[in-house]
């Protein structure tokens, strides 16, 4: 049976985790809290206690990485509060010290469309990393140490903005003001798709890759959050009328490569 080990089961990772081991995997998962390792062993995930600093790696790593080939990457830069630590460090401690140390051979790493800036029209993998945000600077500070490494693979999976299960596009603005840039097209991924593509990857073995995400669906801000609140009697959101410009993230490389078919192609 082969291994996989997930860095953060969350949102993502957890589901993630359900479909793997529906398809015969066996999931290592680690979360920050104690609380939730009961969650993970319901679903027959190996649950481990993981806590990334910039110079400790907290929590029996060892065992967590132990016998898998595969590592998947799903944790968020947490930039804010009164102690922020940098993501960029935090990954590369944990890769010095526990995943050149271990049986890892591809790892894929769970990125953002953040990392584009806003100045791009339509976006493709070769378009060029201009992140507006500290996070999206982190993101590409790390994607590009992970992808310098020799003893493992990596594939960048750059999501657009998560949609699915607690996540609820008609909520995030309703009933906000003077939200900006109404003109600007949406770029956003359902949860059943993100999961769909990773064990896509994982299947075909595509690895030493960078790939966008994001459902084939750009309507502008103002049309869909408004339509969105509005199917569920929510207030509307109010939007600054500017005409500001936004990007369109192109995932047609990930379609082609994985012989990929959008669950959800209209959110």
């Amino acid at each position: 049976m082969e291994q996989i080990s997930i860095l953060g089961c969350g949102w993502l990772g957890l589901p993630l985790a359900e479909h793997l081991i529906e398809k015969g995997f066996y999931v290592k998962g680690s979360t920050t809290s104690p609380s939730r390792i009961g969650e993970l062993e319901s679903v027959e995930v190996e649950a481990f206690i993981i806590e990334l600093s910039s110079n400790e790696v907290h929590g029996d790593y060892k065992s967590f990485l132990q016998n898998s080939k595969t590592l998947i990457i799903d944790i968020p830069p947490k930039l804010r509060g009164e102690h922020p630590v940098s993501f960029v460090d935090k990954m590369k401690n944990f890769v010095e010290t526990a995943v050149l140390n271990s049986s890892i051979e591809n790892v894929l790493f769970i990125s953002s469309t953040s990392v584009y800036g806003d100045d791009a029209v339509n976006v493709t993998e070769e378009t060029v990393e201009n992140p507006a945000t500290l996070s999206g600077k982190e993101l590409v500070e790390t994607e590009q140490f992970l992808q310098q490494q020799t003893d493992f693979k990596t594939t960048i999976l750059r999501f657009g903005g998560l949609i699915g299960g607690s996540r609820n596009p008609a909520k995030s603005l309703s009933g906000k003001r003077n939200i900006a840039t109404p003109e600007a097209p949406i770029n956003l991924i359902h949860r059943d798709d993100c999961i769909g593509i990773i064990l896509a990857i994982i299947e075909h073995g595509i690895w030493n890759k960078k790939l966008n995400a994001s459902a084939p669906f750009h309507p502008s801000r103002k049309k869909y959050y408004s339509a969105k609140a509005a199917e569920l009697g929510l207030p509307l959101p109010e939007f600054d009328e500017n005409n500001a410009s936004g990007k369109v993230i192109d995932s047609s490389k990930l379609v082609e490569i994985l012989d990929y078919k959008f669950i959800h192609s209209k959110l």
